[in-house]
């Protein structure tokens, strides 16, 4: 158990989240991203299963099969893939759905500032598309918005945080078509 070292990690990611969105423009999701690690059923956890390398999830996962942090986290989190999960009317199955803009946005700042937490000084630009093709969740995310996230984690890896971070406010946020397979004409 390590409180003051969980809180620190979630401290150092907020800090990183926000300083991201601020950069795009998303003030409010900045200031409010991830305060229900704060509650009760993330904190407590968080604490207990602290390592200070990967997420405190990850070893609650591990022994008991789930993480009951986890689950309350991406319900109540709207830059987690797997909240936008809905039923689909032709199917009548749940399946992934498409995410607004400003939340996809928030998740790459997100996977930025997770990458930058844990690996530290190891950090580069290619850091969070390297873990997102590690961590295999295509078949569990709307495929335009895999597409999308895909795309704006090459261009960052390709060409960095300034110029990812302009596309961002230019093109992604006011709903500028990008990504596409095919442009329309």
């Amino acid at each position: 158990m390590d409180f003051f070292g969980h809180l620190k990690t979630v401290t150092k990611h907020r800090w990183l989240v926000m300083r991201g969105c601020f950069r795009v423009g998303l003030i409010r999701q900045g200031l409010t991203h991830d305060l229900s690690k704060f509650s009760p059923t993330e904190f407590w956890p968080g604490v207990r299963y602290y390592q200070g390398t990967r997420s405190p999830n990850v070893r609650e996962r591990e022994l008991f099969g789930y993480s009951t942090a986890w689950m309350h986290h991406k319900g109540r989190n709207k830059h987690h893939f797997e909240y936008w999960t809905d039923l689909i009317p032709g199917t009548k199955t749940y399946g992934p759905v498409p995410m607004p803009n400003r939340y996809l946005v928030e998740m790459v700042m997100d996977r930025i500032a997770a990458c930058k937490t844990y690996q530290g000084k190891a950090y580069t630009d290619a850091s969070p598309l390297e873990y997102f093709d590690r961590a295999r969740e295509t078949s569990l995310i709307h495929p335009e918005t895999c597409r999308k996230l895909r795309f704006l984690l090459g261009m960052l890896r390709d060409r960095g945080e300034a110029e990812t971070f302009r596309f961002i406010r230019e093109t992604v946020l006011p709903g500028h078509p990008f990504a596409e397979e095919e442009p329309e004409r």
